[in-house]
């Protein structure tokens, strides 16, 4: 559904309306004919209009296979040629490529790119060649994997997330590992930051980002108060139940009445009342109902200030917002830190693996 907020709201990020124009990739100027490689698909549920990555009009899946190709055979592989053709096509093309190599080449693409590639160029250029739900899917399987849980990984795609994705996450993970992601995250998680993320994954969601209740409104601001505020101890699953289940226009309405209510924002409530995971999650559904471009930035920048580089956090969302809002991620950093994400990148990353995320940003903001 087309969102009526404004372009980087939190409506229209977290919904894609899909639509978007195809542009160039630089190569032979072929015209889009129906029935060809090069004839539009509907928009699928990560694709929105505000991506850096569009679908290529000189998209010839034969010829992208024959160079990646020779890019990768022989003796030693041009890694440069690997990252133009897989950062100026769309995830779909990028499907279509993997489809046409392997039964030209009797191989996966997926597979081939690993064989010679390494580090965080590998994990980058493999992220990008992989469908977006099995992509979020094997994020969310690594985050859980061996001892110890990342819970920020969880928090950032469940917390993220349309209905629709979510969905689409679950049949990927179910079809990946032969186990139902919810079951999982149960075992691997506890108490109400469980129940809240296992209430993310029921993808319930109100998405109605152009209606707002008046009752719902005035009647969960006054149990939110009720919940925290008003009481000794804190009823977590009034918290919960909001901010998980209601829509981003209904609860930015909620917040301004429970600050009326109780002259505290609800960030600080939060803060006040809850602490660890859950804390986290609650800020998190809170900042993502204002503006996810807002969030990610700001998450971009906690992943490369100080000592080190968090390449994990930084490929992980560049690769999945390229195609929907990645754009507007791009302003909201130069709004927030004076920089551009594109100059930062060039500082703090290097090599192939700084050369992939700068086409992924398309040009210096």
């Amino acid at each position: 559904m087309a969102s009526t907020w404004s372009t980087g709201g939190a409506c229209e990020s977290w919904w894609p309306n899909g639509g978007y124009a195809p542009v160039g990739c630089g190569g032979v100027g072929e015209q889009l004919a129906p029935g060809s490689d090069l004839t539009p698909v509907p928009n699928g549920a990560f694709v929105g209009s505000r991506g850096t990555v569009k679908d290529c009009t000189c998209f010839n899946v034969g010829r992208d296979v024959d160079n990646l190709r020779k890019a990768i055979v022989g003796l030693g592989t041009n890694e440069q040629a690997i990252i133009e053709i897989l950062t100026h096509r769309s995830n779909w093309q990028r499907q279509q490529i993997c489809k046409e190599y392997k039964a030209t080449c009797g191989r996966e693409l997926i597979d081939d790119l690993k064989g010679d590639l390494s580090g965080d160029f590998k994990h980058v250029i493999t992220a990008l060649v992989l469908p977006p739900a099995l992509f979020d899917a094997q994020e969310l399987e690594r985050a859980m994997r061996g001892p110890g849980t990342n819970e920020s990984v969880l928090i950032e795609i469940l917390a993220t997330r349309s209905n629709q994705q979510i969905k689409e996450i679950k049949e990927a993970y179910r079809s990946e590992y032969k186990r139902e992601l919810a079951k999982d995250i149960a075992a691997e998680t506890s108490g109400d930051f469980r129940r809240a993320l296992l209430i993310l994954l029921e993808a319930r969601r109100d998405e109605n980002c152009q209606v707002v209740d008046e009752r719902l409104f005035k009647s969960d601001a006054q149990a939110l108060y009720k919940a925290g505020e008003k009481r000794l101890g804190t009823d977590e699953a009034k918290f919960i139940e909001v901010l998980c289940l209601r829509s981003p226009a209904q609860l930015l309405t909620t917040f301004d009445e429970y600050k009326a209510i109780t002259n505290k924002t609800i960030e600080d409530s939060i803060k006040s009342e809850m602490s660890g995971d859950l804390k986290d999650l609650m800020l998190t559904m809170v900042n993502c109902s204002k503006s996810i471009p807002v969030y990610f930035a700001e998450r971009i920048h906690k992943s490369v200030k100080g000592l080190g580089t968090d390449e994990n956090t930084l490929s992980r969302i560049m690769v999945s917002r390229s195609e929907i809002d990645l754009l507007d991620i791009l302003d909201e950093y130069l709004k927030l830190y004076g920089r551009s994400l594109y100059a930062t990148i060039k500082d703090e990353t290097s090599g192939d693996y700084k050369n992939t995320l700068l086409k992924l940003c398309g040009t210096g903001n």
